[in-house]
């Protein structure tokens, strides 16, 4: 029993070190990637025709890149001339899902956790039906690999259980990886869009 007991418990943290070495392995790759590079992906993923519906009453959350990551302000800038409504997280605190509020392009932002631009405080909170989610690295079995806090994972899980929400994972093609080792609260994608296609993982 013992032995069964031990066995549980090194299990957990070996699939976080495994997600820790992917981590600093996705990281790299990404950042190897030119400036050149992420703009023409950005700029391929706006032209390709959007995979979901977008009419008057659908609230898209976005978010503002981060380092290397893909720019994800191009498609925003697409879906609100569509008519969406969009929204940008809030880092509510660690451990807590994120909160979504209400932005439009040239509504002023305030500077959140990591300098990340935010909306400000007074800026309605709203419940987004499609999610624009940053990554390091996805699968095709619908995983992703975040930055290790879970706030993503926490934000859909919330959302899901309010009402029917798409999870959209927005990447460079090279980010794909054959496996991301997940546990029980990682949540799945349900479509994934890179440069080169739209992965349809529903």
């Amino acid at each position: 029993m013992a032995g069964h007991d031990e066995s549980k418990m090194v299990q957990p943290s070996s699939i976080e070190d495994a997600k820790a070495e992917l981590r600093v392995a996705a990281q790299v790759l990404r950042d190897a990637l030119s400036v050149e590079e992420r703009k023409v992906a950005a700029e391929a993923i706006v032209q390709r025709k959007f995979p979901l519906a977008v009419t008057p009453d659908v609230i898209v959350s976005g978010f503002m890149p981060l380092k290397s990551e893909i720019n994800p302000l191009p498609l925003l800038q697409k879906l609100a001339e569509a008519g969406a409504r969009l929204a940008l997280p809030a880092v509510a605190g660690r451990g807590k899902p994120l909160i979504m509020r209400a932005w439009e392009f040239g509504a002023p932002l305030d500077r959140g956790q990591w300098g990340i631009r935010e909306p400000k405080a007074e800026a309605p909170e709203v419940e987004p039906d499609i999610l624009l989610v940053p990554l390091l690295a996805f699968d095709r079995a619908a995983f992703r690999l975040g930055y290790g806090a879970g706030y993503y994972d926490m934000t859909i899980h919330r959302l899901r259980a309010l009402k029917p929400v798409t999870a959209v994972g927005i990447a460079f093609a090279a980010q794909e990886v054959p496996k991301i080792p997940t546990t029980p609260r990682d949540e799945r994608l349900d479509l994934v869009l890179t440069e080169r296609e739209v992965i349809d993982l529903r």
